[in-house]
């Protein structure tokens, strides 16, 4: 069992690291070399490597280091390692390909298309396996528990900023094919890592419900609720436990269930919307 946690990890963190290089080759290859920027903390560092002599993969790397932490304390020091690994992926990517041939001159609308799928399904598989590869998502969660938005409005929102800033180095086109490559991009991270914002339901039917639902609280910092459920043909009766967590989280939860109960019922269902109860998290560590 402990060779196989091991290797999973692994494989988790080659995948982390294959993610970020995708991504880098995307905004190298195709994005930068026309003038279009992407969105978030990656999109700023983009800008600020346009005005200053500073290099785009220091300043990527530099910049995320708050949103690292944020990361930490609200979804896990696994979460955390593993974005930082795909960070650093990202900013070395982008310097060792930063004198690669650009694969698309001229064209907008293939640029934004081309830009937008590649750097998305790199940052959909490194989501996918338990990182992140820009820290602004991990911002709109945090904002999302304080304010009365949901994840995917206040990623948009923050975005909406960054692309004004983005305005004032490549202009308004710039501004505007950048939106339309994120836009593209965080669909094809929906199609990847099947969301990147917003919320899941899980639905736990376990032999080992207070062990599970402890591990849930100690590891995500999450509360859930225990149901007795009853079998419509055994009639034995079963724990049911519900608890509701991030996108993000969602890797982190499935390795929980796996090593607490592999045999456990599991349903997973979206969320539309999360409002009162006790839906609030602690921090973990």
């Amino acid at each position: 069992m402990k060779k196989h946690q091991i290797s999973k990890s692994l494989t988790q963190k080659f995948f982390i690291i294959l993610g970020g290089l995708i991504a880098a080759y995307g905004l190298e290859a195709v994005l930068i070399p026309n003038n279009v920027s992407d969105g978030g903390v990656t999109g700023i560092s983009i800008v600020i490597s346009q005005l200053t002599p500073l290099s785009l993969g220091i300043l990527i790397a530099v910049l995320n280091i708050p949103f690292i932490y944020l990361g930490y304390k609200q979804i896990g020091k696994s979460f955390a390692i593993n974005s930082v690994i795909g960070i650093i992926s990202l900013a070395i990517g982008t310097s060792l390909m930063h004198h690669v041939p650009t694969i698309i001159k001229g064209d907008a609308l293939l640029v934004t298309v081309a830009g937008g799928i590649i750097i998305g399904f790199g940052m959909g598989i490194a989501l996918r396996n338990g990182g992140a590869l820009d820290g602004i998502d991990m911002l709109a969660v945090l904002l999302s528990r304080k304010l009365p938005f949901g994840t995917s409005d206040l990623i948009l929102f923050l975005n909406f900023f960054v692309f004004i800033i983005v305005a004032t180095v490549f202009g308004f086109k710039g501004a505007l094919l950048s939106a339309i490559a994120y836009y593209i991009a965080s669909k094809v991270i929906l199609i990847v890592e099947e969301g990147l914002s917003g919320s899941k339901s899980f639905k736990i039917i376990t032999t080992e419900p207070v062990n599970m639902v402890e591990t849930i609280r100690d590891r995500l910092g999450r509360s859930a609720t225990i149901n007795t459920v009853q079998g419509a043909y055994s009639n034995q009766e079963f724990k049911e436990i519900t608890c509701i967590i991030n996108r993000m989280e969602e890797s982190k939860m499935k390795t929980i269930i796996r090593e607490i109960d592999p045999s456990a019922f599991v349903t997973v269902y979206e969320v539309i919307e999360v409002k009162g109860g006790n839906f609030q998290k602690r921090d973990v560590h």
